[in-house]
């Protein structure tokens, strides 16, 4: 698929990365990958995997010569996902050094929301299969909601009923919420599950 034009506003963050960096091919692999009926590949591993190509083509901008395991080393030490801040620095200045924008190329990375925003958003990617698992998954949580109240309310009476604890006229009330940590909004499950998935901004 050729990365078209969209339509007023900005393009997506994904989608101005691909042709920033003449990543050609990179969205369809994207789409394969995330909507394979047998392998499909999660939107956080596509995230990374869209990272290291990101920083692959910076370091061949660079003239830095790179080998596979080299650059996915590299994204997780500039990623904070392994070693020590020691060697997060030594790697950061190593690169500075051979004329990488360290601080450039990190600010671009994206996250999973931002991929998932591109292939939903930009290439109209589904999956058939998400209707029906969001349902039953919605389903599930509400019955472990409901159980948790059941089993609460039928605490508070035991103990009420022995004189252990002083309570009038109550509800038990459990709300299940997810706070994502990328951008600090809180959801409803039923509701981010709804959605399918964080309305981060990453444009």
């Amino acid at each position: 698929m050729t990365e078209r034009p969209t339509g007023p506003g900005p393009d997506p963050k994904v989608l101005r990365l691909i042709r920033k960096y003449d990543l050609e091919g990179v969205g369809d692999d994207l789409e394969a990958q995330w909507t394979h009926p047998e392998d499909r590949t999660s939107l956080r591993a596509l995230a990374d995997s869209f990272n290291e190509r990101l920083l692959r083509a910076a370091l061949t901008d660079a003239d830095v010569e790179t080998i596979t395991d080299d650059v996915s080393r590299l994204y997780a030490l500039l990623n904070g996902e392994a070693g020590s801040r020691g060697e997060r620095t030594a790697a950061t200045r190593r690169l500075e050094r051979a004329g990488v924008d360290v601080e450039a190329i990190t600010d671009e990375f994206v996250s999973y929301g931002a991929i998932r925003s591109y292939l939903t958003g930009y290439r109209n990617a589904t999956l058939p299969e998400d209707d029906d698992a969001r349902a039953t998954d919605v389903s599930a949580i509400e019955g472990l909601r409901q159980r948790t109240v059941a089993v609460t309310e039928s605490k508070l009476d035991r103990l009420c009923d022995t004189d252990r604890l002083q309570l009038g006229s109550h509800r038990v009330l459990a709300d299940v919420r997810v706070l994502c940590e990328e951008c600090g909004r809180q959801y409803d499950i039923a509701t981010l599950l709804e959605a399918g998935g964080c309305a981060c901004d990453d444009s």
